[in-house]
């Protein structure tokens, strides 16, 4: 009997549950014209916006144990240019394409979507929240009533899937993932970086341009299982499951935990394979272990 690795998102299918998260895996079309990028379940390129972005000033990352700190800021040729010059390769590839957006205000953001509507061939849309909330000064995804109104706007023109991607700088995040789904969400993206820094001790100075920026890396593993395992458990749309993934074992942490699919972020960098091989050893895993169907591991958890 085949190893069935399909999962859903909506009214998408996906051939199996490994992808890579926004930003990490860039625009870059050598990666593209790879015929193992074929293997993957879904590609999601890095977040843009409406407008053309230059991002933060350098430097942008930095280096920490177990992982790394990034205030890139975004940068992006804006929708339009993604549309003309990016989205056509990415599509050629054959694998389901999830594009990343952001935008300051609910307005950009169903704008943004009704553009991607017209430029067709995709498998869903990413609203990633971490963009300020300007009334409230914090980010949309710190906020229920902000992340339930933005999805709720976007979702009432966006004709693809639609995924809320979570920031885990909150007290509970269990409440905001409720409130992506009761506004309309169909997947949950999670999590984004953690709120970091770091000092270089001899100039006294931040290590970063931005002063601050996102941690990620296998550091926040633990942590960002944790609120993927909470969050599957109290709504009932899928969860994309990420933070700190290097290797099959961390995967299948996350998929035994709940979330239907994982994405591989910052390992990218120190092994742009890394999600072929995550890939490969679910599949080892469901093997050894008799496993015929995705389903059969997802969520399986002892308690």
């Amino acid at each position: 009997m085949p190893m069935k690795l399909s999962v859903n998102i909506g009214t998408s299918v996906f051939p199996n549950p490994v992808t890579v998260a926004s930003g990490t895996f860039g625009h870059s079309e050598e990666l593209y014209r790879s015929k193992e990028v074929k293997c993957l379940g879904a590609l999601v390129p890095k977040t843009v916006t409406l407008n053309a972005q230059q991002g933060n000033l350098p430097p942008r990352i930095c280096e920490t144990p177990a992982g790394m700190i990034n205030a890139i800021g975004i940068e992006n040729a804006g929708i339009d240019a993604f549309i003309d010059n990016k989205l056509p390769g990415l599509k050629r590839v054959g694998v389901p394409v999830i594009v990343s957006i952001s935008a300051h205000n609910e307005d950009d953001f169903a704008l943004m979507a009704e553009k991607l509507n017209a430029a067709g061939g995709l498998a869903a849309v990413e609203l990633n929240l971490s963009c300020p909330n300007l009334k409230k000064k914090i980010l949309v995804a710190q906020d229920a009533e902000a992340t339930a109104a933005v999805v709720r706007r976007v979702k009432a023109v966006v004709k693809y899937p639609l995924i809320a991607k979570l920031s885990p700088n909150v007290t509970d995040i269990t409440a905001i993932a409720q409130a992506a789904e009761g506004a309309g969400a169909d997947a949950l993206s999670m999590v984004n970086t953690f709120a970091a820094m770091a000092i270089d001790v001899r100039t006294r100075r931040s290590k970063i341009g931005n002063f601050t920026g996102g941690l990620s890396g296998p550091a926040i593993r633990p942590i960002a299982l944790r609120m993927v395992c909470e969050t599957a458990a109290r709504v009932r749309i899928p969860v994309i499951g990420m933070g700190g993934i290097a290797c099959a074992d961390d995967a299948l942490e996350f998929l035994i935990a709940g979330a239907t699919m994982v994405a591989v972020g910052t390992f990218n960098f120190v092994n742009p394979r890394a999600p072929l091989e995550v890939l490969e050893g679910i599949k080892a895993y469901m093997k050894k272990n008799k496993m015929s169907d995705i389903r059969e591991l997802i969520g399986s958890i002892q308690r």
